[in-house]
């Protein structure tokens, strides 16, 4: 740590501009004093970190037990001035009817449904087989705003009676089948399914839209999901995008617990309380804004559960985005990063190599305030397995008989990298 006092010393004395170069040589012997961290807050050294970038998160497609390199680049959503559909006045009335309207319409050639600014209040549902779509919104994304109000804790009738009043949906329609799939549900509860936007549809594009889950703090500290974002399919894209809820905001899923689904979110806001970003795919998040609130729940609160399959190295990516709690964590910082979500083995136990070991890295990016600094990751859910990491010497980050949740070259006062 004598390295750590005498570069900040050395910081004060000149000036950045001056000190460019020596900022980087110290930045990397940081971090080669920081690796391997604790067991309750691992840290890559530059060697580890070298393959969790982007282009291996997104870059294998097909099944797990044999993914196969397709590399995937996507460039930044295009929204032409003269989409195929419009929502808002002079158009469709709903985005569903939108999204309607372009499966019926067929075909491979990507479409685009512009959404004029307004609220929208209702579901969205976007069924697989659908062309590739880019929905967005016209104006500014606090300003086109689809939301609805659902609780997980309802039974499947009451979720149906709920988000299909008078016929919404209806049998011959293309989101039918996801809506029957929920509506016939035999579990106690509808789960999963109480989403504001579910997305089935490959190469969708989802741009300059706040969805929100208006449940918000209408219930208790329980377990009330509540998404606002589901997502199923492969190569989606998410930019520009406010999601909020409190527990599940954001659902980045495989529905097809066997083969690889990749999404790219950049540039976008999600708030929630528990477990608000969560799922299997291979996910990258670049440039984003993760916001744990205390409106609801005032300690202990997660952002990120994934369910990663166990044999998969590439789970969630963070990269150059913020992380920060709101004034009721600053004051008493018991915020947690994230957890595993051992799903499916409750009645087993985390099973090492069969039960899902959610991977995550959070690398060059700020974690502000709010956060509990010496145990950041939590035990998983499902398991309440306890939270540990390997810090012996030629460790393997992906064994599967220690947590996969790292961190690398983050600032910030919630951050390993704490200023002197």
């Amino acid at each position: 740590m004598d390295v750590l006092r005498t570069y900040h010393s050395f910081r004060k004395a000149h000036s950045w501009r001056m000190t460019m170069s020596l900022t980087a040589v110290l930045t990397a012997v940081t971090l080669a004093l920081l690796a391997p961290g604790t067991p309750a807050r691992p840290i890559l050294s530059t060697t580890e970190a070298a393959p969790f970038v982007p282009a291996n998160y997104l870059g294998f497609s097909g099944t797990y037990a044999d993914p196969v390199a397709d590399p995937w680049r996507p460039a930044p959503i295009r929204t032409p001035a003269r989409p195929g559909f419009t929502v808002g006045p002079q158009g469709f009335a709903t985005v569903q009817d939108a999204v309607d309207a372009a499966y019926r319409a067929g075909g491979t050639a990507r479409r685009w449904i512009a959404v004029r600014p307004g609220t929208y209040t209702g579901t969205v549902f976007i069924p697989e087989g659908s062309p590739p779509l880019t929905i967005y919104g016209t104006g500014r994304a606090e300003d086109v705003k689809l939301q609805f109000t659902i609780d997980a804790t309802v039974t499947p009738a009451q979720w149906a009676a709920q988000v299909n009043p008078g016929g919404r949906y209806a049998e011959g329609d293309p989101a039918w089948p996801m809506f029957q799939s929920c509506a016939t549900r035999t579990s106690a509860t509808a789960g999963l399914c109480a989403t504001v936007v579910w997305a089935r549809s490959t190469d969708l594009q989802l741009k300059n839209l706040t969805i929100t889950n208006t449940l918000l703090d209408t219930v208790d500290r329980g377990t009330h999901q509540a998404l606002a974002l589901r997502t199923d399919a492969d190569r989606t894209q998410l930019e520009g995008l406010r999601l909020i809820s409190r527990q599940d905001t954001l659902l980045t899923n495989a529905d097809d617990v066997a083969r690889i689904a990749r999404v790219s979110v950049r540039d976008t806001y999600v708030e929630g309380d528990t477990d608000f970003v969560f799922g299997r795919a291979a996910a990258v998040f670049t440039g984003c804004t993760f916001r744990l609130v205390s409106s609801r729940k005032d300690s202990g609160g997660v952002i990120f559960a994934p369910n990663t399959a166990p044999g998969f190295r590439y789970g969630f990516l963070v990269t150059r985005s913020r992380i920060v709690a709101d004034d009721g964590y600053v004051t008493a910082p018991t915020g947690r990063l994230g957890r595993a979500w051992d799903q499916g083995a409750s009645a087993t136990g985390y099973l090492p190599g069969i039960t899902p070991n959610g991977q995550l890295v959070i690398r060059d990016s700020y974690i502000g305030a709010g956060f509990d600094t010496l145990a950041p990751w939590a035990p998983a859910a499902t398991t309440a397995r306890p939270f540990s990491a390997s810090v012996a010497e030629g460790r393997d980050v992906n064994d599967v008989d220690f947590n996969r949740l790292w961190e690398y070259a983050n600032h910030g006062p919630g951050s390993a990298l704490q200023p002197w």
